[in-house]
């Protein structure tokens, strides 16, 4: 996967506000959620542009994972061999623990903004460049190619 400039601005940010005094962090508490927030979104789109790439085949097992207990018109959906349905799995897998991680960590930061607690901040941060190492090792198992059938 291509290192994302958003992401390793971000990345650099939140390692550098570690060190931040409390009053550091109230001046610059926006400018660390908007560069989290331009991370996230560009890794967003990288994955969605990832997917969009897949074949019929394997959107068609993720989105089997992704819709379960929803009306999916069978007929319309291709065959699915069990490669795809494994491969949709890991790779559903991979997003729920990113989709989690993101999650924690922007608690974290809202917490840390209540209570006005560096300590908590700096674990926001710690979250934060963990979700996105985990994003991007979901990215990389949606790249990973599916092998054509052999006749």
């Amino acid at each position: 996967m291509k290192k994302l400039p958003e992401v390793e601005g971000a990345r650099e940010l939140m390692t550098e506000a570690m060190a931040w005094s409390v009053m550091k962090w109230l001046r610059e508490k926006k400018r660390v959620r908007k560069a989290a927030d331009e991370a996230n979104a560009a890794l967003d789109h990288l994955n969605q542009v990832v997917k969009e790439s897949w074949s019929k085949e394997a959107r068609a097992a993720y989105q089997e994972l992704v819709g379960q207990g929803q009306d999916v018109d069978c007929k319309r959906q291709p065959a699915i061999d069990s490669e795809a349905r494994l491969f949709a799995k890991t790779v559903k897998k991979a997003d729920e623990a990113a989709s989690r991680a993101r999650i924690d960590a922007e608690s974290t930061f809202d917490e840390a903004e209540r209570q006005l607690s560096t300590s908590l901040a700096r674990e926001g941060c710690r979250k934060a460049i963990y979700s996105w190492d985990l994003h991007e090792k979901a990215i990389d198992k949606a790249e990973a190619p599916i092998r054509p059938r052999t006749p």
